[in-house]
């Protein structure tokens, strides 16, 4: 994901722009840029491969003075790593903008441009819309007009920044489908990609809506939404107290960051997907020419992370019928393996360093894999950097030891990846857009289970003299009742152990009596009666039952049959959703138990050594 800083004010604003890149460090670059417009007025832009340091230290060289600027990071989706596909991008001399998201149509629109006259330096999406905006800048002599005309002929998901030398006094930025922030200040007024980056300057924000387009000068924010009638967006103020570091009103991590998963979800795919398909270039520059001959998918992970390339199992192979091997890598790398012909090795781990994952990892590259992904969560990370594709989850720092956001949007990033194989794979543009449409809808289904939280403290109770528990599952929700098992172990130190439901009468129907609690996850699908067979088992043995099921289930509570209803979800992203009623579950177990949510015993955060 990239990161966009930009500046108008009264004083120079190289230092704003620099310090705000270095707060978006963490959302993983490969190079980084800033362009100046400076007292004659003439722009005046660096770009260096690398860190932000290297930056900075081209800057201290040639100094970048002036009182509007907009400054990048980049993650390479058009174009290798280097100078000049860093932004910003620039057409002529006097236009500069930067960008984020991806441009679905910029081939043909490339091409018009270049019979048109313009030339190209760079292998990106991004100089095509600098271009673009040239073009009708030329043409209307007015910013904001050039961007108004230029982006209605844009497909795909952007968030974009420009400056003109001929209008020194102003920015003008849009989004769609990539997150954009106005910082809020006295005599002067920011933009960025994450309010993060604009902290040092301002504590007061805007949130551009999509279809947005704004005109920002020192005094003045003006913003028309999609339609060209002018709107007004609500200033927010920052609460410092509620970041990573701090649990602010929550009385655990583990709960804070429950309760962040509507934010960071959507987060992990803004600017990866439009109304109604995956941007699949979001996974690398070469995602197309990878996936198109990937035959095998082999998936390795430990913990939470093997839980999640479970689920992605199931998704692979309904959707792109590619067949799925999944295994934990502590395994992987002992024993000898038969490589499939075109095998993608894909490695999931929240932060990158996990030692067994990592191991596993060059192994695989030294054995012959068609190619490496990652699944991660942490930019710099070992992972990220010795893996050919990478998409980032945006989770932010996880604090508790017990992952629970890292998973989710670790599934989020999956089920994303499994669409973009899918499309290789023979799957329609309508099967597509009807998961993507379903995709946009899990944040607010997930806000909708958090608000049953104190319905599922009230459950919780039913376990605290318990010293066992079963999670039941089929099919997709198997992988979940596996990560609801291993939430409970961890911090409640109940002992709890996951099954397909399917497998009851293959020996766990033997520990079901009325002190084994039976938890079950049920969406609607077409497993559902099946599953209420399997609950008829247990019930017949004495079990007391915890079913949390969709609404149109038709499960219904009786005596020693406890049911919480949850919202109707796509069958395919039902694993996201129904994964958050049994964090909390997990979570109101432990405290009643008294134990150490976020710091449980034994555990450590990452698993860095074998």
């Amino acid at each position: 994901m990239c990161g966009i800083v930009g500046a108008v004010s009264e004083r120079d604003v190289q230092g704003i722009l620099l310090e705000g890149l270095r707060r978006l460090e963490y959302r993983g670059y490969d190079s980084a840029g800033m362009a100046v417009i400076n007292n004659e007025p003439r722009i005046q832009r660096a770009r260096e491969v690398g860190k932000v340091a290297a930056l900075a230290d081209a800057i201290a060289r040639h100094p970048a003075s002036g009182t509007l600027g907009i400054a990048h990071t980049r993650w390479a989706t058009h174009g290798e790593p280097s100078q000049v596909n860093a932004h910003p991008h620039m057409s002529g001399e006097r236009l500069a903008m930067v960008h984020n998201g991806i441009i679905e149509n910029y081939q043909e629109l490339r091409d018009q441009l270049r019979g048109e006259g313009f030339e190209f330096t760079s292998q990106t999406d991004t100089e095509v819309v600098a271009h673009l905006i040239g073009k009708y800048f030329r043409e209307t002599g007015k910013l904001y007009d050039a961007v108004k005309a230029a982006i209605a002929h844009l497909r795909g998901a952007y968030a974009l920044a420009v400056v003109h030398a001929d209008e020194p006094d102003h920015m003008v930025v849009c989004r769609e489908g990539s997150p954009l922030v106005v910082g809020v200040g006295i005599g002067e007024n920011f933009i960025a990609s994450d309010q993060l980056a604009l902290l040092p300057v301002t504590d007061r924000f805007m949130f551009l809506e999509e279809g947005d387009i704004a005109d920002i000068r020192k005094g003045s924010v003006t913003i028309h939404d999609r339609s060209g009638a002018p709107v007004e967006r609500a200033v927010t103020r920052f609460e410092h107290g509620t970041d990573s570091a701090d649990k602010g009103e929550y009385r655990h991590y583990m709960l804070k960051e429950i309760y962040e998963q509507p934010k960071v979800i959507k987060a992990t795919t803004e600017g990866r997907i439009t109304d109604s398909k995956v941007l699949e270039q979001a996974l690398g520059t070469d995602a197309a020419n990878l996936l198109e001959n990937v035959r095998h998918v082999q998936i390795i992970a430990c913990g939470t992370s093997y839980h999640a390339g479970m689920v992605a199992r199931y998704w692979i192979e309904e959707l792109a019928g590619v067949p799925c091997s999944v295994e934990v890598a502590s395994e992987f790398r002992y024993r000898k393996h038969v490589i499939q012909p075109d095998t993608l090795f894909l490695c999931i781990s929240q932060s990158g360093e996990t030692a067994d994952t990592l191991a596993a990892l060059r192994q695989a590259k030294k054995a012959g894999f068609r190619a490496a992904m990652a699944i991660c969560n942490v930019a710099g990370s070992s992972l990220v950097r010795e893996s050919d594709l990478v998409i980032m989850t945006q989770a932010g720092p996880e604090i508790g030891v017990a992952s629970t956001k890292a998973f989710t949007t670790q599934l989020t990033a999956l089920l994303m990846f499994s669409l973009a194989l899918a499309r290789h794979n023979g799957l329609s543009e309508e099967r597509e857009a009807d998961i993507v449409r379903a995709i946009h809808q899990v944040p607010g289904q997930v806000n909708d289970v958090l608000a049953l939280n104190s319905e599922i403290e009230e459950m919780s109770k039913a376990f605290m003299d318990k010293n066992h528990s079963l999670f039941l599952g089929r099919g997709s929700q198997y992988p979940v009742a596996m990560e609801g098992a291993l939430k409970l172990k961890e911090i409640s130190y109940i002992h709890a152990e996951a099954y397909p439901a399917g497998e009851l009468k293959h020996g766990p129907l033997a520990l079901v009596d009325s002190e084994m609690p039976v938890v079950t996850v049920a969406p609607n699908n077409e497993l559902v009666e099946k599953l209420k067979s399997n609950l008829e088992e247990v019930r017949a043995r004495g079990g007391e039952l915890f079913v949390f099921a969709d609404r149109a289930a038709d499960v219904k509570a009786e005596a020693g049959l406890h049911v919480m209803q949850l919202p109707s979800v796509h069958e395919i992203t039902a694993p996201i959703v129904y994964t958050v009623p049994l964090q909390l579950l997990s979570y109101h177990v432990a405290v009643l138990k008294g134990t150490d949510v976020d710091q449980p015993r034994n555990l450590a955060k990452s698993v860095t050594v074998e």
